[in-house]
């Protein structure tokens, strides 16, 4: 396979704080020889465990970049043992553009692994982590939120794996991060996922859902500052004590969790975050816009459970995933 043309400024290996870039060449029409440099810091202090954070894999998604912005200005090599990759703009083109995918091929990174060194600017940053950071890393990180058009309870997640071990040890992890809530997150669409990249290689690794709408809250941002302090001490990466409260289980038992819309319309939610629901229950409305005089339609609970995501922003289009619901566990 050809090499990846991504190059690094730091040097993975060396001992200090570094601030870099990973310098992807991008010829374009006002740069012949033009580059992407996507900001990264490594942390190192001698041997011993290594740590993957990184944010915005998805552009509009901001308690990520918030929370590794803040570690990489404050996190000093002495605080360490081993070594801490942030990240926290890895998705960099969609980042600047507020977009979810990159403005420069329209991919989403988060179904673009393992990527291709040859292929588009989404697919060589993919597959650079996947040939040159994952198999770096023992812990990976990778925040996201609901960006512009969802709304999420927050959580971390970790799924269901297909040895005993590996999923414990993910189990662990999501629970160490301490979200006030904690997600066996089933995935609709795991084709190309990092967090499927990740853990074919045996990685522990942790995702989070931290609130949504195209923004981010005093709130969201300080569970992913403390969840990612949490789990640099819980890795045995930083000494201390791991700061933790009360957090809520939950699992996604079934395809009957996801609801998506048959019509496009201007959508009336009926339940608020953090709502238990009942199958049969009406989970919200949607209101043809094409015509007045004419009744919603009701969109039903397909099953129990508590109400963890929703769409947003008010217009739906059909197909459109509009809510989702979980089940809550006693651990």
């Amino acid at each position: 396979m050809r090499d990846n043309p991504i190059s690094p400024t730091v040097d993975f290996t060396k001992d200090g704080a570094q601030h870099g870039h990973l310098r992807l060449p991008y010829s374009r029409n006002d740069s012949a020889w033009g580059s992407i440099p996507i900001p990264l810091s490594v942390i190192r202090n001698g041997n011993g465990p290594v740590a993957l954070f990184t944010g915005a894999i998805h552009g509009d998604e901001y308690e990520g970049p918030l929370a590794l912005t803040h570690l990489a200005q404050s996190l000093r090599p002495e605080q360490i043992a081993g070594t801490v990759i942030i990240i926290p703009f890895l998705n960099y083109p969609a980042f600047l553009a507020g977009t979810r995918v990159s403005p420069l091929d329209q991919v989403n990174m988060n179904r673009a692994f393992p990527g291709a060194p040859d292929g588009s600017p989404t697919q060589k940053i993919a597959d650079y982590v996947q040939r040159s950071l994952l198999p770096m890393a023992d812990l990976v990180l990778d925040f996201h939120s609901g960006g512009k058009t969802l709304d999420f309870l927050p959580f971390a997640a970790s799924h269901v794996l297909d040895t005993a071990e590996h999923q414990a040890r993910c189990r662990a992890a999501r629970d160490a991060f301490n979200a006030p809530f904690s997600m066996e997150m089933r995935e609709i669409d795991a084709l190309g996922m990092y967090d499927e990249a990740a853990e074919a290689l045996g990685k522990t690794f942790v995702t989070t859902e931290l609130g949504g709408q195209g923004s981010a809250t005093p709130g969201t941002v300080a569970i992913a500052r403390k969840g990612a302090r949490n789990l640099l001490i819980h890795s045995g990466i930083m000494d201390g004590q791991m700061d933790m409260a009360p957090s809520r289980t939950l699992t996604q038992p079934d395809d009957a969790c996801f609801h998506f819309s048959p019509e496009s319309g201007l959508i009336e939610f009926t339940r608020t975050l953090g709502d238990v629901v009942r199958q049969g229950d009406t989970l919200a409305q949607i209101w043809p816009t094409g015509h007045t005089g004419r009744a919603p339609l009701a969109i039903a609970a397909q099953r129990d459970g508590l109400l963890t995501a929703r769409h947003h922003p008010g217009l739906v289009q059909a197909g459109d995933c509009i809510a989702v619901l979980a089940v809550e566990t006693l651990t």
